[in-house]
């Protein structure tokens, strides 16, 4: 927003993100297309691409809440156990879904003429699932439950422990060494960090919620708790080594066998006011102007083709015993970048190994490999019944 009261930026802000968001939402409903793709188109168009009257700057905390709710909402769903059933499948997928992705970026970079070090921050850029929006979609869907989802989601969180590896050491690299020590105790944490609330969080949360909540006297206790511990593991998460996002899902999973209904109704109310920040900030990051030249519209191209052919091929390959149908929904689950690969891109630049153009085509590659992923998602789970509209979908 250019100019006028800085006290109503944020609330015209907001009015214009949130409304166009859902409006445009309802027609992609309407034509049949996923809710989410409008959303983030939305973005695209109050960003800089066309219309410039949103910067991503306006509501970026907005968006960093909407996708730790999010998160938070979705773990609510998955119990443990529904997590570590799947975890072999899970690690292999999640491991071929960084290397292929790794390589394959690296290599169409390279022969571009780019750096090594250039190359290798796109390829790094292309490891991270988002897993936000691959979630967003199997809720919206009622799909949760489903086997493919959970090793999607199982498979994000080790991706993002992965590709947090990836990344420290390209950026190692960058600056002349690598820490094989700082890098194995950084690894170390972080998984350490996830195994550890995955598999005693939920036991501890279970006998020490009650009693708690028996203490507090204020109204929605267990909300209030649950917000604690959602913040208070998005922190740790992030002081660990992991994205906080992760720590936001882990809050939810240790909560989801304790908590009643009534907190999930909450969550889900905050979700539907936040969210739709997080989805169209993706749009707004997205800057067109970069493509304006022959040769880095096809070098984008070509990047975003080996981003979704990487994790379809890689991710869906680590599902091979599980046949071509569950083969193809892994894949496509795990195809997204968004504000990942954004993030891997914006570290580089920082630094000053990745140049503007490339900063460009990887935000481009991010943005529109997250609204092609819904329509992976719709096709390859077509087949699957959905929860019914009217019941909020449990995990039994």
């Amino acid at each position: 927003m250019h100019g006028g009261d800085a006290t109503a930026s944020l609330p015209l802000a907001m009015l214009l993100v949130f409304g166009s968001a859902k409006l445009l939402g309802e027609l992609c409903e309407a034509a049949r297309l996923p809710n989410i793709v409008g959303q983030i188109v939305a973005g695209v168009i109050l960003g800089p691409s066309l219309l410039g009257w949103v910067g991503p700057a306006s509501v970026k905390e907005l968006a960093e809440l909407g996708i730790l709710f999010l998160l938070f909402r979705v773990g609510l769903e998955v119990r443990p156990s529904d997590l570590a059933s799947v975890g072999k499948t899970a690690t292999v997928v999640a491991t071929l879904g960084v290397i292929v992705p790794l390589l394959a970026g690296y290599a169409i970079y390279s022969a571009s003429g780019a750096t090594n070090i250039e190359s290798l921050f796109v390829g790094a850029a292309m490891v991270a699932t988002s897993v936000g929006i691959t979630a967003q979609v199997l809720a919206s869907m009622g799909l949760l439950s489903a086997t493919a989802s959970r090793i999607i989601l199982a498979a994000a969180v080790i991706d993002d422990i992965l590709g947090l590896i990836v990344l420290a050491v390209v950026s190692s690299m960058a600056q002349g060494q690598v820490n094989y020590v700082q890098l194995g105790i950084t690894a170390a944490i972080s998984i350490g960090f996830t195994l550890f609330v995955v598999s005693v969080g939920s036991r501890t949360i279970g006998r020490v919620l009650p009693r708690v909540e028996k203490r507090m006297k204020g109204g929605e206790s267990q909300f209030t708790m649950a917000m604690i511990l959602l913040f208070a593991l998005a922190w740790l998460a992030s002081m660990a080594g992991v994205a906080a996002i992760i720590g936001a899902f882990l809050a939810g999973v240790a909560l989801a066998e304790t908590v009643s209904h009534r907190v999930h109704d909450l969550a889900q109310g905050v979700s539907e006011l936040l969210v739709p920040f997080f989805l169209a900030s993706i749009g707004l990051a997205m800057d067109v102007n970069v493509l304006k030249d022959g040769p880095t519209l096809w070098l984008a191209a070509a990047i975003t083709l080996a981003a979704v052919l990487s994790k379809l091929v890689g991710c869906g390959l680590g599902a091979w015993p599980m046949g071509w149908e569950e083969m193809k929904r892994i894949g496509s689950g795990m195809v997204p970048r968004g504000e990942v690969g954004m993030v891997v891109a914006q570290i580089g630049a920082t630094m000053g190994t990745v140049s503007q153009k490339t900063y460009g085509i990887v935000v481009v590659m991010a943005v529109l490999t997250t609204l092609i992923a819904p329509l992976l998602l719709n096709w390859s789970f077509q087949s699957i019944a959905r929860a019914p509209e009217d019941e909020p979908l449990r995990i039994e």
